[in-house]
């Protein structure tokens, strides 16, 4: 499928108050992107570089947005004082726009209308409050045309007056609105992502070889007769990372952390290089993958299949008897995997002791690339013994180092996840929570391990890198979330204090709005990025941090692997190949194509949620899910599911009352027909009641 190009469209700089059309030095006046709610009302944060502290956003009212849109970068006006907030928990700058700098978007996604007044898209995002007038779409040339109800493509023309329609052009069709093909497809052209590749970088994909020539093997450290292994989801697609276990003299363990060795293929310069650099990373919309790398890399020669050898940096940490980190070493490594282990495998793996119960455990499904392996069924008990042994024993180490970083101030930021599964034809027909349990936690903290590593290394040796900076929250936005906490009943003390988040955190794993306020918590912490400069991250608690485990879905990753491999092989005479002011602009670019990649999916998770649930309206029999009350308003309550994290509003038509009232400062509701009490906290069963996929709302009604 071919994107259009993103062009951008330069709007008017408009008078305002007799003020000149200058740029932000004249008084008053803040340049920014533009961001709209449902509703109307918009906001603008300043433009700063990227990593830089954010500025509070300035609120700007529906009637002050003027012919800007979502996206545009803009000019507003801050207006003098502060404005009472809505809802009534303190104050906000608010502004008006004077001018449109730049065009954010060119085109618009959405579905054809049609009525007495003509033809019309609406646009997928719900944020975009105009309609686009267009003309007959029989009159253009788009084969088939488009009739009403397609999703279509719509490039806007330029719109200079308010009180005039918003117009564009019909360029394509995609497919019937809500067909998964079409939502897809959708997503595709509105983040900018294409699944294909050109023309020149799958010439030098297939040029690559098919497998490890025997002579890449020379000056690495042969590990192919070692335990290693991997650990991955069930529908895994690539496989950066294994680990290996070893028991020294003495009784010392080394792990080696394994991770992909992409630099071998992808050289600098070339077009699969640039290629990789413009994507930035992988996008994972639901049932599908949008690469960085083509396929003959990513699940192919790079990924770290079972029974295959492949090419591998690694990081070497050395525990002593008490789990201390007693050295750390860095190699070029030649590894085959023996097992491919899903989650569900290792966490049985760990902690069930009866072996017919684990080898019941069936294989990831057969469809999915790069799954196939032995079934644990068809080990021998030696081998599934062996197996548990080195699973346990790299636990016993991780666990460790997870109350060691705990006890030390890392915060503990995982969160369950809502994954979405698709069947045959593309929709959504299960959803299932994924835990950060044990399993999970095992990999994570031998990853963090070699980042860390990784890190120190390059920064005590003074070489140009990329690394992972997550600076320190803004006591401002801790002191607006305190304010926020308060209303809920939570007293938290000063949030500028390490301890005073890591308690917060603890307290919020068991509150009913948990997963709310947690999702506030992370909202006032800043965004980690890309940076040149080692400063350090917040949220880990850790000096030293870089991205090194997965090169095949992250172009940093790769970077930093170059520069890893300068250290190794500086005896050679090669160069880093990066410098200060490359790195810095790397780092821009990365962070910017991780916030688009991380929006695509967001977007499509939004698109399936609502799919699944729409269905569920289609069935004779609808599905109960246990559901747990999260908030109290007079006109309803909303309700998280227990399964999926779903949430939605149980709204009073749903309820079957005639009026509802509530208990003022109690968070409960109380029908006036049948004295039915809702209060926040409650737990009960749901079934799915309305579904408007336009506006992304979904209603819920008590199942008696």
């Amino acid at each position: 499928m071919a994107t259009a190009p993103r062009h951008r469209q330069a709007g008017r700089t408009k008078q305002a108050d007799g003020g000149r059309s200058g740029g932000d030095s004249e008084r008053g006046l803040v340049t920014g992107k533009i961001q709209f709610r449902a509703g109307g009302w918009a906001f603008v944060v300043a433009d700063t570089a990227v990593g830089e502290p954010r500025a509070d956003a300035i609120q700007i009212p529906p009637e002050d947005t003027d012919i800007a849109l979502p996206g545009d970068r803009v000019q507003i006006r801050v207006n003098p004082g502060l404005t009472r907030r809505r809802d009534k928990r303190g104050h906000e700058q608010t502004g008006r726009v004077v001018a449109v700098i730049e065009r954010g978007r060119a085109e618009i996604v959405g579905t054809l209308h049609h009525d007495r007044h003509g033809w019309r898209v609406v646009a997928d995002d719900p944020r975009f409050a105009h309609e686009i007038a267009v003309g007959d779409p029989a009159a253009g040339g788009i084969k088939p045309p488009p009739i009403a109800g397609d999703k279509v493509v719509a490039l806007l023309r330029e719109w200079t007056r308010r009180n005039q329609p918003v117009e564009g052009e019909l360029t394509e069709r995609l497919g019937r609105s809500w067909e998964p093909r079409a939502e897809l497809l959708g997503v595709y052209r509105k983040f900018g992502l294409d699944p294909r590749f050109p023309a020149d970088v799958e010439r030098e994909a297939a040029a690559l070889p098919d497998h490890v020539r025997p002579r890449e093997a020379a000056d690495r450290l042969d590990y192919r007769e070692l335990p290693v292994f991997t650990i991955d989801p069930d529908d895994a697609k690539d496989f950066d990372d294994a680990l290996s276990l070893e028991t020294l003299e003495g009784g010392d363990v080394r792990v080696g952390v394994h991770i992909a060795d992409v630099s071998a293929y992808v050289r600098p310069g070339t077009a699969l290089d640039r290629e990789a650099q413009r994507r930035g990373n992988s996008t994972y919309l639901v049932g599908t993958v949008v690469p960085m790398l083509p396929e003959k890399l990513s699940n192919g020669l790079c990924s770290l299949v079972e029974a295959q050898d492949r090419l591998t940096k690694a990081v070497f940490l050395t525990f002593d008897l008490t789990g201390r980190l007693k050295h750390t070493a860095y190699a070029n490594t030649i590894i085959r995997s023996r097992k491919r282990l899903t989650y569900k495998q290792a966490y049985a793996l760990l902690f069930e002791s009866d072996l017919a119960k684990i080898r019941a455990l069936p294989l990831p499904g057969k469809h999915q690339t790069g799954s196939t392996g032995r079934a644990l069924s068809s080990l021998t008990d030696l081998e599934l013994v062996d197996l548990q042994g080195w699973v346990r024993k790299l636990w016993t180490i991780a666990s460790k180092l997870r109350r060691d970083r705990m006890a030390h101030g890392s915060l503990d930021l995982d969160m369950p996840e809502t994954k979405i599964f698709v069947d045959a034809a593309g929709y959504a027909d299960r959803l299932e929570k994924i835990e950060n349990d044990e399993s999970h936690q095992l990999i994570e903290e031998f990853m963090l391990g070699a980042n860390e590593a990784v890190a120190r290394l390059t920064r005590t040796s003074r070489l140009p890198s990329l690394y992972r900076v997550h600076d320190e929250p803004d006591p401002e936005k801790l002191g607006e979330l305190r304010q926020t906490l308060a209303t809920f009943g939570l007293q938290t003390g000063d949030l500028g204090r390490r301890e005073a988040i890591v308690k917060l955190l603890a307290t919020l794993k068991t509150h009913p709005q948990g997963h709310t306020l947690r999702t506030q918590l992370l909202r006032s912490l800043k965004k980690a990025c890309y940076r040149g400069t080692p400063d350090g991250h917040f949220g880990l608690h850790k000096r030293d941090y870089s991205h090194f485990t997965s090169p095949i879905r992250r172009y940093a990753d790769l970077v930093v692997h170059r520069v890893l491999d300068h250290q190794l092989s500086k005896e050679a005479g090669r160069t880093p190949g990066y410098d200060v002011a490359r790195i810095g602009s790397l780092g821009e670019h990365l962070s910017l194509t991780e916030i688009n990649s991380t929006d695509a999916e967001r977007e499509s998770q939004k698109i399936k949620l609502l799919e699944f649930f729409e269905r569920e309206l289609e069935k004779p029999h609808r599905t109960r899910f246990a559901a747990v009350i999260t908030d109290v308003r007079p006109h309803g309550f909303f309700v998280e599911l227990v399964e999926s994290m779903a949430f939605g509003l149980v709204p009073g038509s749903a309820l079957g009352e005639a009026t509802l009232f509530s208990e003022q400062g109690h968070g409960t509701l109380i029908g006036r027909k049948t004295k039915r009490h809702f209060a926040l906290g409650d737990r009960l069963d749901v079934e799915v009641f309305k579904v408007d996929r336009v506006k992304r709302l979904i209603d819920f009604k008590p199942v008696e």
